[in-house]
């Protein structure tokens, strides 16, 4: 929160707050970032100061009267170990599924049989680890024209280094696999084949 483009985006997250409109904001370690921290312009030093922190403290974390200002709502990871765990799991795979627009897809791709055990094992539910699996897999199926999400599939794509305890799982990397990339010949217009579901019905 040091450089002046910090304090601008201080200055339009304070005017969120005069909208008669609830706003829901996501980012990761909030808090920890100091992007909801009042600074001050030093002109003899010529740089942003941070004040010192007042003593209220929500979570453990001391916090200023800007950030008591938003209610921060704290979201980990999926646990799969209790039924009402695999039930929110399942919940959120079956949301995704009902966006993809796969041509072979459908009910169930995501959340039938041993797909749903797959999918936490590779993301350990981590839902930025699951996004881009997701997303780097539906690709994937259009480029080859499988236009379906599987095991066989999935187990082609990488991210980052899944099994490395040393590895952000918040800033997945994706690895080049052989044989990768786009295939030749004519590809399938990703963003304009769906006609939504008044046409389908129709």
């Amino acid at each position: 929160m040091h450089r002046s483009d910090d304090q601008d985006v201080l200055d339009l997250i304070r005017s969120l707050m005069s909208f008669q409109v609830t706003l829901i904001l996501t980012g990761v370690n909030i808090p920890g970032l100091g992007l909801l921290r009042e600074a001050k312009w030093d002109p003899r030093r010529r740089q942003w100061k941070m004040p010192p922190l007042e003593t209220t403290r929500v979570h453990g974390l001391e916090v200023t009267q800007t950030e008591r200002r938003f209610e921060m709502v704290e979201l980990g990871t999926f646990g799969y170990s209790t039924d009402q765990q695999m039930q929110d799991f399942l919940d959120h795979l079956q949301g995704i599924e009902e966006h993809l627009r796969l041509h072979k897809g459908g009910p169930g791709m995501l959340t039938e049989g041993s797909m749903p055990g797959y999918l936490y094992r590779r993301c350990q539910g981590v839902v930025g680890i699951l996004a881009r699996l997701i997303a780097d897999g539906a690709q994937e199926a259009m480029d080859s024209g499988r236009e379906l999400l599987n095991e066989n599939l999935l187990d082609e794509i990488v991210i980052g280094r899944e099994d490395r305890d040393d590895e952000d799982p918040l800033q997945p990397q994706a690895a080049l696999k052989p044989g990768g990339g786009p295939k030749p010949g004519k590809r399938r217009n990703s963003a304009f084949d769906d006609q939504g579901p008044e046409a389908a019905a129709g």
